[in-house]
């Protein structure tokens, strides 16, 4: 007996609600731990909390080198290296949300100090990239469950928006830290 193609459809795995809710827990706890009072003070991990900007910068670059890479992957068809090459940017990706979190929940804010046009490039960059950064979190975790399912034209629909998000995200991450780098 065959399978039509709506049965077919309604028996595979769906992963939908459960990227909805971990990309809604994801953003909720890491505003959270950013914006709850006291939550970091007296916290001593052993080591300067300066060092985690910079890595940060490091995991965004990494990240970012990873997509590129990923891209030319499967411009060439190359599915396996493209598969291995997306879940090395996103392990760099989540080890930068992992520093991020430590290191806006134990240390003070660090104000920008910067004057005149330069300002207002860092704000626009800060701004849009904050912005963006949210909607990467399920935009990437779509896209990747739908590579990993195989569901190629549902993978290639999502994909052409995140990726052009996700290399935004990555490089105004290295540009806002280094914009706001003299004033740690």
């Amino acid at each position: 007996m065959s399978t039509t193609p709506q049965k077919a459809r309604q028996e595979k795995p769906s992963y939908q609600t459960a990227l909805i809710v971990l990309s809604i827990v994801i953003i909720a706890v890491v505003f959270l731990l950013l914006y709850l009072p006291g939550f970091g003070e007296n916290v001593d991990l052993g080591f300067d909390l300066k060092i985690l900007p910079m890595m940060n910068a490091i995991f965004n670059g990494t990240a970012f080198v990873f997509l590129v890479a990923a891209y030319g992957a499967i411009r060439k068809k190359r599915i396996q290296t493209h598969k291995r090459l997306m879940l090395c940017a996103v392990a760099a990706s989540t080890l930068f949300l992992i520093s991020y979190v430590i290191y806006h929940s134990l240390a003070p804010s660090t104000p920008y100090g910067g004057e005149g046009v330069l300002r207002y490039v860092y704000y626009f960059f800060l701004i849009t990239h904050i912005v963006l950064a949210v909607a990467v979190v399920p935009l990437a975790l779509f896209t990747l469950f739908s590579g990993l399912h195989m569901e190629v034209p549902k993978h290639r629909r999502i994909a052409r928006w995140a990726l052009p998000v996700w290399l935004y995200v990555s490089v105004t991450g290295i540009i806002v830290y280094l914009l706001i780098r003299p004033y740690y």
